[in-house]
C-alpha cells in the first residue's frame, strides 16, 4: 500500500471515531479558510500600506466575501490552492482583484496553510496526550501502594510500586509534550510575504501579517520559508508521532503479557467495547482494545516514517512531503492512539493480592539479600550476589517459595559460599531480618532513590507531574487564544472595508 493511502485510510479511521462533521457544524480551519484568511489580511494590510490604491477596497472586500460565503454553503467550493481559489475571486469580482495579489507566489501562501493547519493539528496532538497523561497520573496516585512485579527482558525482575511504574510512562509522555511545544514553536512562524525564495520588490509588512495569522513571528531567512523550513515540519511532527505511538506499544506490551496467565493480576474491564467473547472458546475474553490501540500505534509509526522518507532525497522545496492531507493524517493517528490508549487506562482492573502473590510465589526480591549484606555487614556485592543466587537455585530445584524458605539452609548457604574466605562463616542476618529482607512490600517503601517508588518521592513526582500538566494545560489554551484572538481581530479590521464601500 503506497503511503498516500495508508495516509488517507489513518485520517479516514480517525474522521470514523471522531465522528463525521455535520453540514451545521462550524468549518474546519482548511486550506480554503486559511487562503480566505491570507487573502482578507492581504486586503487590509495592503490597504493600510499604500501598496492597494483604497478605490479598489470596495471590489476586493465584495469578491473575498462572496468567494468565503459561498464556500461555506453546503456543497460550496472551497478549493484548496492558490491557482484555483484565485478564479473564484475573478469570478466574483473581475480581473481588477489580482492587485491583491502584489508580491505573493503560491509558494509562501501554500507554505503559510500548510503551517497553519500543522500548528493547530500538533495543538489537537497536544490536547490528547495531556489528557491521555493526566490519566495515568491519577491512576498512578491511585496505585502508589499497589506493589506489583516489573519485567525485564520479558521476565519478572523486581517488585515495583504500580503507580511509580505509570509515572516512568507519564515522564515518556512529558518529553513527548516538550517535543510537542518546541516543534510548535517552529511550526508558529509565517511564510508569507517571502514570495517564491528571495523575497520580492514590494514592501510587505511581514510581520503585521504573521500577526494577522496568529503566528508568533515569522520564518527570517525568504529562502528557509517555502524550500527548507516547510519541509522540515511535516518530519519534525512524524518524529513526535514515532515516539508517541512507540510508548503506547511499549506499555500495551507490557499489559498483554498477562492475559498468557491463566492468573492474571491486570485485565481490562469487560463490555464497552474493551473486550470480547472468542468465537469458538467460550472461556476466552480476548483483549480487543489492546490489540486495536497497538495496531493503531503500528500505523502512526508507519506514517511518521513516512514523513521522512518522503523528504529523502528529493532536491529543496519539492512538494512530496507537503500534502496537507498525509501530514493531518499522520499526526491524527498519533491522537487515534492517544485517546484509546485513555480508554485503556480507564478500563484496566488491577487485583492488587494477586500482584503480590505473584511475587511471592517466585523470587524477584532476591537482589535485596545482596543489598543488605553489603550495606550493613560489608560484604562484597559480589560474593552476595552469589549467595543470593545459590539461594534462588536451590530453592526452584526444591520448590520452594521465598516466605516458606527455611533460615537453617539460608545459614548453610551462606557457610558455603564464604568458606575458604576471610568473611565470618555466619550468616550476620537473623530470621526476622532475613524474612523482611525478602518482602516485596518493604523493599519499595525502604528504597531511597531520589526518583524511587518510596512513601515521599512518590508524592514529590506526583506533585510535579501533575503540575506538568496543568502548565501543559495552560500552555495549549494560550496558543489557542492567541490564534483566535488574531482571527478575531482580522475580521473586525476586514469588515471595516466592508464600511468603507457602504
Amino acid at each position: 500500500m503506497k503511503l498516500a493511502s495508508i495516509a488517507l485510510a489513518a485520517g479516514l479511521a480517525f474522521a470514523s471515531a471522531a465522528g463525521a462533521q455535520t453540514p451545521s457544524a462550524k468549518p474546519m480551519h482548511d486550506d480554503f479558510f486559511w487562503l480566505g484568511e491570507i487573502n482578507k489580511a492581504s486586503a487590509v494590510i495592503n490597504t493600510d500600506e499604500g501598496l492597494l490604491d483604497k478605490s479598489m477596497t470596495p471590489l476586493v472586500y465584495q469578491g473575498i466575501s462572496k468567494v468565503l460565503a459561498d464556500g461555506a454553503q453546503p456543497g460550496g467550493k472551497r478549493p484548496n490552492l492558490v491557482i484555483t481559489f484565485e478564479p473564484l475571486l475573478i469570478e466574483a469580482a473581475g480581473p481588477q482583484i489580482t492587485l491583491l495579489h502584489a508580491g505573493r507566489s503560491s509558494q509562501d501562501m501554500l507554505a503559510t496553510v500548510r503551517s497553519a493547519i500543522l500548528r493547530g493539528e500538533m495543538l489537537s496532538l497536544a490536547e490528547a496526550l495531556n489528557k491521555t497523561s493526566a490519566t495515568m497520573v491519577k491512576l498512578a496516585d491511585k496505585h502508589q501502594g499497589t506493589i506489583v512485579p516489573n519485567y525485564t527482558n520479558g521476565v519478572a525482575a523486581q517488585p515495583n510500586s504500580y503507580g511509580h511504574y505509570l509515572l516512568g510512562f507519564a515522564a515518556g509522555l512529558d518529553r513527548d509534550a516538550q517535543r510537542i511545544r518546541e516543534a510548535y514553536a517552529r511550526i508558529d512562524r509565517s511564510p508569507m510575504g517571502t514570495t517564491v525564495l528571495n523575497g520580492t520588490s514590494w514592501p510587505l509588512d511581514r510581520q503585521r501579517m504573521a500577526g494577522y495569522l496568529g503566528f508568533s513571528t515569522t520564518v527570517e531567512n525568504a529562502y528557509d520559508a517555502a524550500q527548507i523550513s516547510a519541509v522540515d515540519q511535516p518530519v519534525e511532527a512524524g518524529a513526535i508521532v514515532q515516539a508517541i505511538a512507540l510508548h503506547a506499544g511499549t506499555f500495551i506490551e507490557d499489559v498483554m503479557t498477562q492475559y498468557a496467565q491463566a492468573r492474571p493480576w491486570i485485565l481490562l474491564q469487560e463490555g464497552g467495547g474493551n473486550t470480547y467473547v472468542s468465537s469458538a472458546m467460550p472461556q476466552k475474553r480476548n483483549p480487543g482494545l489492546l490489540n486495536s490501540t497497538r495496531r493503531d500505534a503500528s500505523q502512526a509509526l508507519t506514517l511518521g516514517m513516512g514523513a521522512t522518507l518522503q523528504a529523502h532525497n528529493i532536491p529543496p522545496g519539492m512538494q512530496d512531503p507537503k500534502e496537507v492531507r498525509n501530514n493531518t493524517a499522520m499526526v491524527r493517528s498519533a491522537v487515534l492512539v492517544l485517546n484509546n490508549w485513555d480508554r485503556i487506562l480507564n478500563a484496566m482492573v488491577i487485583d492488587p493480592d494477586r500482584a503480590l502473590e505473584e511475587l511471592n510465589s517466585d523470587w524477584t526480591a532476591s537482589q535485596e539479600l545482596a543489598d543488605v549484606l553489603m550495606r550493613k555487614y560489608k560484604l562484597p556485592f559480589r560474593v552476595g550476589h552469589h549467595f543470593a543466587s545459590e539461594v534462588v537455585e536451590y530453592a526452584k530445584a526444591k520448590d520452594i517459595k521465598p516466605l516458606a524458605f527455611p533460615y537453617a539452609d539460608a545459614q548453610r548457604i551462606y557457610a558455603d559460599t564464604v568458606k575458604g574466605s576471610d568473611f565470618p562463616p555466619a550468616l550476620p542476618m537473623s530470621e526476622a531480618e532475613f524474612r523482611s529482607t525478602l518482602d516485596p512490600v518493604a523493599i519499595v517503601k525502604n528504597r531511597r532513590t531520589a526518583g524511587g517508588p518510596q512513601p515521599e518521592e512518590m508524592a514529590r513526582m506526583l506533585k510535579t507531574a501533575q503540575q506538568r500538566i496543568a502548565d501543559q494545560d495552560a500552555w495549549i489554551k494560550g496558543r489557542r487564544t492567541q490564534i483566535s484572538a488574531s482571527l478575531a481581530r482580522l475580521d473586525a479590521d476586514f469588515e471595516k472595508l466592508g464600511a468603507v464601500g457602504r
